[in-house]
Protein backbone atom coordinates (compact mmCIF):
# COMPACT_ATOMS: atom_id res chain seq x y z
CA UNK A 1 0.00 0.00 0.00
CA UNK A 2 2.97 2.31 0.45
CA UNK A 3 5.37 2.60 -2.44
CA UNK A 4 8.83 4.14 -2.19
CA UNK A 5 10.79 5.45 -5.16
CA UNK A 6 14.47 6.23 -4.73
CA UNK A 7 16.69 8.29 -6.99
CA UNK A 8 20.05 10.00 -7.05
CA UNK A 9 22.62 7.24 -6.87
CA UNK A 10 25.56 6.91 -9.22
CA UNK A 11 29.32 6.96 -9.65
CA UNK A 12 31.32 9.74 -8.02
CA UNK A 13 34.98 10.38 -7.34
CA UNK A 14 36.33 10.44 -3.78
CA UNK A 15 35.59 13.78 -2.20
CA UNK A 16 32.54 14.29 -4.37
CA UNK A 17 28.88 14.68 -3.45
CA UNK A 18 25.58 13.00 -4.20
CA UNK A 19 22.03 13.63 -3.10
CA UNK A 20 19.60 10.75 -2.68
CA UNK A 21 15.82 11.17 -2.66
CA UNK A 22 13.06 8.81 -1.60
CA UNK A 23 9.40 9.65 -2.20
CA UNK A 24 6.60 7.74 -0.50
CA UNK A 25 3.14 7.36 -1.98
CA UNK A 26 -0.04 5.49 -1.12
CA UNK A 27 -2.74 5.62 1.52
CA UNK A 28 -0.50 7.37 4.00
CA UNK A 29 -2.09 8.86 7.09
CA UNK A 30 1.11 9.88 8.80
CA UNK A 31 4.85 9.20 8.64
CA UNK A 32 6.94 8.76 11.76
CA UNK A 33 10.53 7.86 11.00
CA UNK A 34 12.32 8.05 7.68
CA UNK A 35 15.77 6.62 7.29
CA UNK A 36 18.57 5.57 5.01
CA UNK A 37 20.41 2.26 5.27
CA UNK A 38 23.19 0.81 3.17
CA UNK A 39 24.57 -2.58 2.34
CA UNK A 40 27.94 -3.29 0.81
CA UNK A 41 28.74 -6.71 -0.73
CA UNK A 42 29.32 -9.34 1.94
CA UNK A 43 28.10 -7.14 4.78
CA UNK A 44 24.89 -6.65 6.71
CA UNK A 45 22.58 -3.74 6.05
CA UNK A 46 23.44 -0.89 8.38
CA UNK A 47 21.76 2.31 9.46
CA UNK A 48 23.20 5.45 7.90
CA UNK A 49 20.83 8.16 9.10
CA UNK A 50 17.39 8.53 10.64
CA UNK A 51 14.98 11.44 10.97
CA UNK A 52 11.84 11.50 13.10
CA UNK A 53 8.56 13.32 12.62
CA UNK A 54 9.83 16.25 14.71
CA UNK A 55 13.01 16.26 12.56
CA UNK A 56 15.34 14.90 15.22
CA UNK A 57 18.23 13.13 13.49
CA UNK A 58 20.61 10.30 14.21
CA UNK A 59 23.70 9.34 12.21
CA UNK A 60 26.13 6.48 12.03
CA UNK A 61 29.49 7.55 13.40
CA UNK A 62 31.12 6.85 10.03
CA UNK A 63 29.05 9.54 8.27
CA UNK A 64 28.71 12.23 10.93
CA UNK A 65 29.77 15.61 9.62
CA UNK A 66 29.61 14.43 6.00
CA UNK A 67 26.01 13.32 5.43
CA UNK A 68 22.82 15.25 6.14
CA UNK A 69 19.35 13.75 6.26
CA UNK A 70 16.28 15.92 5.76
CA UNK A 71 12.61 15.49 4.97
CA UNK A 72 9.80 17.33 3.23
CA UNK A 73 6.61 16.34 5.00
CA UNK A 74 4.38 17.95 2.37
CA UNK A 75 5.92 15.70 -0.28
CA UNK A 76 6.45 12.61 1.94
CA UNK A 77 10.05 12.68 0.78
CA UNK A 78 13.33 12.07 2.55
CA UNK A 79 16.72 13.20 1.29
CA UNK A 80 20.31 12.25 2.03
CA UNK A 81 22.96 14.79 1.10
CA UNK A 82 26.30 13.02 0.97
CA UNK A 83 29.46 15.12 0.89
CA UNK A 84 33.14 14.24 1.08
CA UNK A 85 32.37 10.75 -0.14
CA UNK A 86 34.88 7.99 0.46
CA UNK A 87 35.39 4.65 -1.29
CA UNK A 88 34.09 2.92 1.85
CA UNK A 89 30.73 4.64 1.31
CA UNK A 90 30.22 2.43 -1.74
CA UNK A 91 27.06 0.40 -1.22
CA UNK A 92 23.45 0.00 -2.20
CA UNK A 93 21.45 2.59 -0.29
CA UNK A 94 17.90 1.84 0.82
CA UNK A 95 15.34 4.17 2.27
CA UNK A 96 12.97 3.01 4.98
CA UNK A 97 9.74 4.71 5.98
CA UNK A 98 7.51 3.89 8.96
CA UNK A 99 4.14 5.35 9.75
CA UNK A 100 0.40 4.79 9.57
CA UNK A 101 -1.89 4.11 6.62
CA UNK A 102 -5.66 4.59 6.55
CA UNK A 103 -8.33 3.03 4.37
CA UNK A 104 -11.50 4.60 3.01
CA UNK A 105 -13.35 3.71 6.21
CA UNK A 106 -10.82 5.42 8.44
CA UNK A 107 -9.24 2.21 9.70
CA UNK A 108 -5.57 2.69 10.43
CA UNK A 109 -2.61 0.39 10.73
CA UNK A 110 1.10 0.78 11.06
CA UNK A 111 3.39 0.17 8.10
CA UNK A 112 7.05 -0.10 7.34
CA UNK A 113 8.34 -0.03 3.76
CA UNK A 114 11.68 -0.29 1.99
CA UNK A 115 12.79 1.35 -1.21
CA UNK A 116 14.18 -0.66 -4.11
CA UNK A 117 17.75 0.45 -3.43
CA UNK A 118 20.08 2.73 -5.36
CA UNK A 119 23.75 2.05 -6.04
CA UNK A 120 26.33 4.53 -4.84
CA UNK A 121 29.88 3.92 -6.06
CA UNK A 122 32.77 6.07 -4.94
CA UNK A 123 35.83 5.44 -7.06
CA UNK A 124 38.49 7.26 -9.01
Amino acid sequence: QVHLVESGGGLVQPGGSLRLSCAASGSIFSINTMGWYRQAPGTQRELVALITSDKSTNYADSVKGRFTISRDNARNTVYLQMNSLKPEDTAVYYCNVRGTVADLFGNRRDFGSWGQGTQVTVSS
